[in-house]
């Protein structure tokens, strides 16, 4: 299926001012020149290092970034270039994000409430149903359905917010850390729905440190190291092939890994061009 780009991220630079002493401002740039697509059927898994950029990669497609950062290059969906106003009006319809925090979930409204509030009103006969069936599919009691959030632990909420953006109906999946903290079996029931969502025609970009995990459900992976996108890779090169992997800094990640002996020639190895 993967035929058309649901999203465009192309030179997209991020940068964030700061004070220095007294009124002395100066610009960080944190994000450096990154480009990538996600086309519809398709996982895009993003990994890297914790500080390499991804999560912000994913509030910049939100338009949720805080108020001292400042954007350029530009993000398109449906290859229109999204403005502020754009990404406000599709977040959490078309657009849905699975964050890395907990803390997005509404504390005043209860589990019920916020999986059905994505769930049209023409399937709002339904709605009672296919709540039932998330809670079971991701192992949920049925009482949890009356909680609020800080009632829930960690793994619990988090599982809330992977049943939100499922029943959302977006087209494009946004996937920042999803699986920590929760049991195995539950982790391969995620993964599971978003491969049968990426099959009918969504788009997945899914942001995760556990390489492994890209893996399993993952049809291309973008390889981030300081900002940068390194590179990006077939999946099917990290199973099978690594000697076709573009950059020293994919292979040292395969290396890395524990089926591969742990191997680290360099771990400060980071290759600067974009591919």
């Amino acid at each position: 299926m993967m035929e058309e780009n649901l999203l465009e991220v192309n030179n997209l630079k991020i940068a964030f001012t700061q004070y220095a002493r007294g009124s002395e401002r100066r610009n960080i740039e944190v994000i450096h020149d990154i480009s990538l697509s996600v086309k519809r059927g398709e996982i895009l898994a993003v990994i890297g290092a914790s500080g390499s950029g991804k999560s912000l990669l994913a509030h910049s497609i939100m338009g949720i970034l805080p108020k001292n950062a400042e954007c350029q290059g530009e993000i398109k969906y449906k290859g229109k270039v999204l403005t502020p106003s754009q990404k406000e009006n599709l977040r959490g319809r078309e657009i849905a994000l699975i964050p890395q925090s907990v803390s997005y979930l509404d504390p005043m409204m209860n589990v019920k409430s916020q999986i059905a509030s994505p769930i049209s009103e023409e399937r709002g006969k339904v709605k009672n149903l296919l709540i039932s069936k998330l809670l079971r599919k991701f192992q949920l009691d049925e009482k949890v359905a009356n909680q609020f959030p800080f009632e829930l632990s960690g793994g619990m909420a988090r599982r809330v917010l992977i049943s939100t953006a499922i029943t959302s109906g977006a087209e494009l999946i946004i996937a920042d850390e999803p699986t920590p903290g929760i049991h195995q079996s539950v982790v391969e029931e995620t993964l599971k729905s978003f491969r049968n969502m990426a099959d009918k025609g969504c788009g997945i970009l899914m942001i995760t440190h556990d390489i492994d995990l890209a893996f399993t459900i993952a049809d291309r992976v973008a390889v981030f190291c300081d900002g940068r996108v390194v590179s990006l890779e077939d999946c099917e090169n990290f199973l099978h092939h690594p000697e076709r992997l573009k950059s020293a800094y994919s292979r040292a990640l395969w290396n890395a890994l524990p089926q591969n002996g742990f191997y680290v020639e360099d771990e400060n190895e980071c290759e600067k061009e974009v591919v």
